[in-house]
């Protein structure tokens, strides 16, 4: 049996605005089911970047956070710190971008939570059994929150081919130390032939291992952490991932991350994709390139594995848009994903998800 997945397109009128729409989306996917009165209710998004505009935009937040508020519940919106250098590497700073970026309490009308505490280091160790982890270590206020509401934006991703509900999840809700262990397996390396010695990566890398020698970047393989920041800030494409069995295990780990962030929210989780500016790569860049697809729409679901296995499908439907950094896989139908990253076997996760019994693939797009 096919799991639902329910669809607004971007289409409105005075008499059937946006808003209205998300609002209806969300009760019949089937909040009130999810939520119950007096619940603390986790509202998981990125926030971006600072310099990146391609998160969702804080002001279709407000509409979730008033649903939720109808049914007596206590929301919160919550994202963790990351693991690279940037804007968002600790509490205070990563308060001060979400804020900058538009999620002030005036805006979205719910205060900002960041799940990990002020260094990253607030965790709960959370029993997975995997082929990967034994455990998963999973920022604790995200575990001791009643309910999970994931608002994801769809996008493209360096590492996972593209990012949604599973990498909001998995990735997202993991603390310092359960990104340090998802990314431990992925090591990048530097391309001789394009790297002109600039530094950019010296000045970015959280924990020193990129230097300087013979106007070439070096990785100290002992130090590098494998978090990805230097594939993104290098202005010349220099650095790139060892493309071998690391990115499936990478894969799997962060799918086996998922399921430690929704052990104890059984019933109690519900999932929304945003399907617009669909950016080639991840809202941690500090900037965004052009749309690869047009604007879609919102898909939402119980289940995360047919909302994300749904929105590759409906983003892949689409031709491809000009002037972008898309160039092959541009026809309807054609895998965008692996026209961006050849490399990355992106159903691998959704293949890995449905046999933790995650969810399902098959699913019946309703659109409303």
């Amino acid at each position: 049996m096919s799991s639902q997945v329910y669809f607004i397109d971007f289409r409105a009128s005075v008499q059937n605005n946006f808003i209205f729409k998300l609002t209806q989306l969300l009760k019949k996917t089937g909040l009130t089911r999810v939520i119950r009165k007096r619940d603390l209710v986790a509202v998981k998004l990125h926030f971006g970047e600072m310099g990146n505009t391609a998160f969702i935009r804080p002001v279709y937040l407000r509409p979730i956070i008033s649903e939720i508020k109808k049914t007596g519940a206590i929301p919160f919106i919550t994202d963790a710190n990351t693991l690279y250098a940037g804007t968002r590497a600790n509490a205070p700073e990563h308060l001060t971008t979400a804020i900058q970026n538009g999620f002030a309490y005036a805006v979205v009308e719910a205060p900002l939570v960041i799940a990990d505490g002020l260094r990253g280091k607030s965790e709960s160790s959370v029993p997975v059994n995997g082929k990967h982890f034994e455990n998963a270590y999973i920022s604790k206020e995200i575990v001791e929150a009643d309910a999970l509401i994931s608002v994801a934006h769809f996008k493209g991703h360096e590492l996972s081919g593209f990012g949604g509900t599973i990498k909001n999840l998995g990735m997202g809700c993991a603390c310092r130390k359960g990104k340090l262990a998802m990314h431990s397996t992925v090591s990048p390396q530097i391309d001789a032939e394009n790297c002109i010695g600039c530094g950019e990566c010296t000045e970015h890398c959280s924990v020193h291992a990129l230097s300087l020698k013979d106007e070439l970047a070096v990785i100290d393989e002992d130090r590098c952490i494998g978090c990805g920041e230097c594939i993104l800030i290098c202005p010349n494409k220099a650095v790139q991932i060892k493309w071998d069995q690391n990115v499936p295990a990478f894969l799997e780990g962060m799918v086996e991350y998922t399921a430690g962030v929704l052990k104890n929210k059984q019933g109690r989780s519900l999932f929304v994709n945003f399907i617009n500016s669909v950016s080639p790569a991840c809202d941690c860049h500090p900037a965004n390139d052009a749309p690869i697809v047009k604007d879609i729409g919102v898909v939402a679901s119980l289940d995360p594995v047919a909302l994300d296995q749904a929105s590759a499908d409906l983003v892949n439907a689409e031709p491809g848009l000009d002037n972008t950094i898309l160039t092959k896989n541009k026809e309807p139908g054609a895998d965008k994903f692996k026209g961006l990253y050849p490399h990355v076997d992106w159903p691998i996760q959704l293949a890995y998800a449905e046999k933790l019994g995650l969810g399902k693939r098959q699913y019946e797009l309703i659109k409303l």
